[in-house]
């Protein structure tokens, strides 16, 4: 199963992920790479407590998601 992962880097260097189909779900790194570990990590957990306390999958039929371009 993938996801997809929003990663950005605060001001103090460490690399905070989310998952926007996950609300809840985040994690942290040092590095990109680290980052993107813990958050595979919390997403099986994330599932597994979805699970265990009978919540289902959040999933939106017909729902597509993409990017759009702006100038500022």
């Amino acid at each position: 199963m993938e996801f997809k992962i929003a990663i950005e880097q605060d001001e103090d260097g460490w690399y905070i992920v989310t998952v926007p189909s996950l609300p809840g779900c985040v994690s942290q790194g040092s590095t990109e790479e680290e980052a993107k570990k813990n958050i595979a990590e919390a997403i099986e957990l994330h599932l597994s407590a979805l699970a265990r306390d009978g919540i289902p999958l959040y999933h939106r039929p017909g729902v597509k998601e993409t990017f759009v371009a702006v100038d500022i």
